[in-house]
């Protein structure tokens, strides 16, 4: 096959060569603890690095397993008759799934590579050969890469990893690539809707969630919201988009062809009118740091009129970084120094002549609200634990029970300590009293707060059985301070608190 001619790909119009493969991928142990315990960690972790050879020395046997392995995800042609020993190999081949090579061997069109779910589900993510380990691999090489659709990678976890689970009705996702969003979504969604710019992706959607035994999903061919009709709304919408900030739209899969960030902020903008009520849009998306502006400002004023938002910013490079990254991601670094060169020359002329200094990358979460919106935008670099699925939608309740709550009412409510809080004392070693504390999580976003004597005070108290204004009172009688005043100023630092997480109310 030449660079310049996609692979042909399975046909859609055999559901059930897609079930009999599924079966006897499952059968082989094709899953991701499979892999695990065959390759065993190290090699595994290699295979996210686009290294293989660990993997092919792990993989020298006649196993079942061994075979789907060099067969699915390291492009290695395998003999027909050992094929036909693990797979329906008549039903493969007719339906596109493996093609002959030469008299005695067959290779597989696709990449497969098993995909574990966040409740433990066996599935299958379909990509683009040379797409299922480590990312693009250099794809941008390849003038057939314009329109390649790639696997699993470390952005589609992040994002299917935060968005909130819910029961729903319907759930959009916006640029589908290989479908792995749509896959999560049918678990929890009645009706899934997924678009994509790239034909050939929408392709290998429907086959990620044939191969992987969910329903089908209404594919859609266009570019952003285009693809829906006037007044469509939705209860969920996620989006993994082509936020890479370039000089032009070389590679489709990462490039989204406009200038900047409009990309993202479009993306963001238009997302407000397709919401119901309580609805919520989970974005990966990255931006501008402009001199001269405040780049927290600049993605409030992304936000649609009627809707609250969290934006974390995850990670912010600089212009030369930036550059380099995805100049490696599309394996530029590898080919014609020159080349290389004229074309990073021409990534920081895009950034000067707009004025960046820096790019950041990060979370966005919009939910839409008839009360008044409150929007929220912070910077965590820091380890969370994942999924955070759950802790996007409790912030999002928080700011429900913080909006209906003033001062007077939050101080006849009751909370509790959330789970797996401590409490650290900072100060010098042998000294009578700390100079601050700082309460931290283990759970969750992982955050950490400094608090006064009060709030440390009140914190280990919550068990949800006093209210917080009797607790003030006794804290006000041990300290001998008027209760009062402890009353008036406190509600301040128990609203930043449960904001933050570690409060609930109970």
């Amino acid at each position: 096959m030449s660079d310049t001619t996609p692979s042909p790909l399975p046909s859609t119009e055999h559901p059930e060569a897609a079930a009999r493969l599924r079966e006897a991928l499952l059968a082989a142990s094709f899953t991701a603890d499979g892999l695990l315990d065959l390759l065993g960690a190290p090699a595994y972790a290699a295979l996210a690095r686009s290294e293989t050879v660990p993997a092919l020395r792990a993989t020298r046997g006649d196993t079942p397993l061994e075979t789907l392995v060099r067969l699915f995800l390291l492009q290695q042609p395998a003999p027909r008759a050992r094929v036909a020993d693990v797979l329906p190999l008549a039903a493969c081949l007719d339906s596109g799934w493996l093609v002959p090579v030469g008299a005695d061997e067959v290779a597989a069109t696709v990449d497969v590579r098993p995909y574990g779910g966040l409740d433990g589900e066996d599935w299958f993510i379909v990509s683009d050969l040379g797409c299922a380990v480590g990312g693009a691999g250099g794809i941008g090489g390849r003038q057939a890469g314009t329109a390649v659709v790639l696997g699993v990678g470390g952005a589609s976890t992040t994002l299917a990893g935060i968005t909130v689970r819910t029961p729903v009705d319907s759930a959009l996702d916006l640029g589908t690539g290989s479908g792995i969003q749509a896959l999560h979504a049918s678990r929890h969604a009645t009706r899934v809707t997924a678009t994509d710019l790239n034909p050939r992706a929408l392709h290998i959607a429907a086959l990620t969630l044939a191969l992987s035994g969910a329903p089908a999903a209404d594919l859609r061919e266009g570019s952003l919201f285009e693809p829906l009709k006037n007044g469509e709304t939705y209860d969920l919408i996620v989006s993994n988009p082509p936020f890479v900030i370039s000089p032009g739209a070389r590679l489709t899969y990462r490039d989204g062809g406009m200038g900047g960030d409009d990309l993202c902020r479009s993306l963001v903008q238009g997302a407000g009118e397709r919401l119901n009520e309580g609805g919520f849009a989970q974005f990966l998306a990255n931006w501008q740091h402009v001199e001269g502006e405040d780049w927290q400002d600049r993605l409030r004023s992304w936000v649609p009129s009627g809707c609250d938002a969290w934006i974390v910013q995850r990670e912010v490079q600089d212009i030369t970084q930036y550059a380099e990254l995805w100049l490696r991601d599309a394996g530029d670094h590898l080919r014609d120094r020159a080349e290389y060169q004229e074309r990073y020359d021409a990534w920081l002329d895009e950034f000067e002549a707009r004025k960046v200094k820096a790019v950041g990358f990060g979370w966005i979460t919009l939910r839409r609200t008839s009360a008044e919106p409150v929007i929220t935008v912070e910077e965590w670099p820091h380890s969370v634990e994942q999924p955070l699925g759950d802790t996007v939608r409790a912030h999002f309740e928080r700011l429900d029970y913080l909006r209906a709550h003033d001062d007077a009412a939050l101080l006849e409510g009751h909370f509790r300590l959330a789970g797996e809080v401590v409490q650290e004392q900072v100060g010098l070693p042998g000294a009578e009293d700390p100079e601050h504390v700082v309460l931290r999580q283990h759970r969750g976003m992982r955050r950490a707060t400094r608090v006064d004597t009060v709030g440390a005070g009140f914190a280990g108290v919550c068990d949800g059985t006093l209210s917080a204004g009797r607790i003030l009172d006794a804290i006000a009688q041990l300290m001998d301070e008027d209760p009062v005043l402890l009353r008036g100023r406190t509600p301040a630092q128990i609203r930043l608190l449960v904001e933050q997480g570690f409060l609930d109310p109970a």
